[in-house]
């Protein structure tokens, strides 16, 4: 698989440049990197040498999916240009693996929109899927604290550190925590939002109703520029915090006294996009995950927010 990365640069939250690194690590090939100005990919592509990736600079979308012919697109660029390069590369004939949130465009009739692209890119055999990884924990947080399956889920605990402040981190987190609750509890609605901004935290509470589940949903965003964000989650009470060993970039979950080291959950959703790519199957994050959380998203952002 020869991959091209759209945004490979760390201006914002450094993203590609880790998806990038899987997809190499993982037997794919990243070709090119596209940046806004020669300058911004060739600073890009210097930093994926770090990873034995030699990648050819571009800043002209076309021009280096015609010289690159790559087989998929990684969209790792800001999100106002998420559905731009959704559109030009499914009209190419490309698989995406696409960062979140998928798209966003303030008072879009999404549903539609969603439907002619999915629609699209089904008539062409090609996979998209959306890049919310924390749903890849989920297994590694039943080893420490017991399986979930089965089980009356009756409250979810999200705690993330977004480097931006008001509405934009509702876009910029709120899809981890909508991935999770669609991952574990099925499809649902949302009822009751409430959103209280205290200090440097937002909080953000809501009822998720999907079937054979009520679950209250306590989401907390507090604006973090340092590395490492701080991050938690957990179901029922039971939270595991995420610790990062910047030295190594090595990931541990703990819970109680139990600390383990776990697989980063952006390889193996990078690992789940080219499974199903070879596979010709639905990725875990692929349309209907898509689809539901994104008017799940469309929901909370538009609700009456005290601070803007």
């Amino acid at each position: 698989m020869n991959i091209s990365i759209i945004g490979a640069s760390r201006n914002q939250n450094g993203i590609g440049q880790y998806t990038a690194k899987y997809f190499q690590k993982n037997q794919a090939c990243v070709v090119s990197v596209l940046g806004t100005t020669e300058k911004t990919a060739h600073s890009a592509a210097d930093a994926l040498k770090l990873y034995d990736i030699n990648a050819n600079a571009y800043n002209d979308f076309h021009l280096m999916i015609h010289s690159e012919k790559p087989n998929a697109v990684v969209i790792a660029s800001p999100l106002r240009t998420h559905y731009d390069y959704l559109m030009k590369s499914i009209a190419l004939g490309l698989n995406i693996f696409c960062e979140k949130p998928f798209f966003w465009q303030k008072n879009m009739d999404f549903m539609p929109v969603l439907n002619n692209l999915f629609k699209k890119a089904a008539s062409k055999k090609l996979i998209v899927a959306m890049n919310s990884q924390w749903p890849f924990s989920i297994p590694i947080y039943e080893d420490l604290c017991g399986p979930l399956a089965g089980q009356p889920v009756a409250s979810f605990f999200m705690r993330l550190s977004p480097g931006c402040w008001g509405k934009d981190m509702i876009l910029d987190s709120l899809p981890h925590a909508l991935s999770m609750l669609y991952f574990v509890l099925g499809a649902g609605e949302i009822q009751a939002v409430e959103m209280e901004n205290r200090s440097t935290i937002k909080s953000i509470r809501f009822d998720y109703i999907a079937p054979g589940h009520e679950c209250s949903v306590l989401i907390e965003l507090e604006s973090q520029h340092h590395q490492p964000r701080s991050f938690k989650y957990g179901f029922n009470g039971k939270i595991v915090n995420r610790i990062v060993d910047l030295d190594h970039y090595d990931i541990y979950f703990q819970y109680q006294n139990r600390k383990i080291k776990i697989e980063d959950p952006l390889e193996l959703s990078v690992k789940d996009f080219m499974a199903a790519v070879r596979d010709q199957r639905e990725p875990v994050i692929g349309k209907s995950h898509i689809i539901a959380t994104t008017k799940l998203l469309n929901k909370i952002y538009n609700h009456n927010d005290p601070v803007k």
